[in-house]
């Protein structure tokens, strides 16, 4: 079942409750599908008034910057064995390259490396977990999750809330192409901020050695 299909079967109370948990466990770590959670959520959000589109953006604000700090605290616990660990559990996305990745992302961006790290889907679940356990002050990690649990999420919740309601409005006029425009127009605008963050880590990865 499409994701959007089966919130439309639970309460709004579960649907907050779930993008904060789900987003929440991402951005400690925990390889899930935060965005697509949060933009199918705003999305029937803007089709249904049952669903409060400032109570969800809330929801996942909160998931995104409690994950991030909990990611922290334990990775700093942790330290490096706790990267070997997710290696083993999770070799897709905690491999040796994308960690030698991350960190030399962290080393070149320090605090801000968190803050866009939102936008791009590798350092947002290694945001968390790598700050602690390189030991990065917990002031400049707690701005930089705050500032970008905000942006990210909340601005997220917003542009496709609003996306939504514009492709209704031109939905009763044009029928599907004005869905598709409006949708195309959203994602774009949307996705501006998420390319330049997601350039530098491009970069970086270019750089990184190769694990054999």
């Amino acid at each position: 079942m499409h994701v959007q299909e089966w919130l439309e079967t639970v309460p709004a109370v579960a649907v907050y409750a779930l993008v904060g948990l789900v987003i929440g466990l991402e951005s400690l770590g925990i390889p899930l599908p935060g965005e697509i959670i949060l933009v199918s959520s705003a999305l029937l959000a803007s089709q249904h008034g049952e669903i409060d589109p400032v109570v969800l953006g809330a929801s996942a604000t909160a998931g995104a910057i409690i994950g991030d700090s909990i990611g922290y605290a334990i990775g700093r616990k942790g330290g490096r064995p706790l990267l070997a660990w997710l290696g083993n559990k999770f070799p897709k996305h905690f491999s040796e390259g994308h960690i030698a990745t991350a960190e030399r992302s962290f080393e070149k961006w320090g605090m801000w490396a968190v803050f866009f790290g939102r936008f791009v889907a590798l350092l947002r679940i290694f945001a968390g977990p790598l700050a602690g356990v390189l030991r990065m002050p917990y002031w400049k990690f707690a701005i930089a999750n705050v500032l970008g649990g905000i942006l990210w999420a909340g601005g997220t919740t917003a542009v496709i809330y609003y996306v939504g309601i514009v492709a209704e409005s031109w939905l009763k006029r044009f029928s599907w192409l004005g869905l598709v425009a409006a949708v195309l127009v959203g994602l774009t605008s949307m996705l501006v901020l998420k390319r330049k963050a997601k350039k530098a880590n491009q970069n970086l990865e270019a750089a990184a050695p190769q694990v054999p």
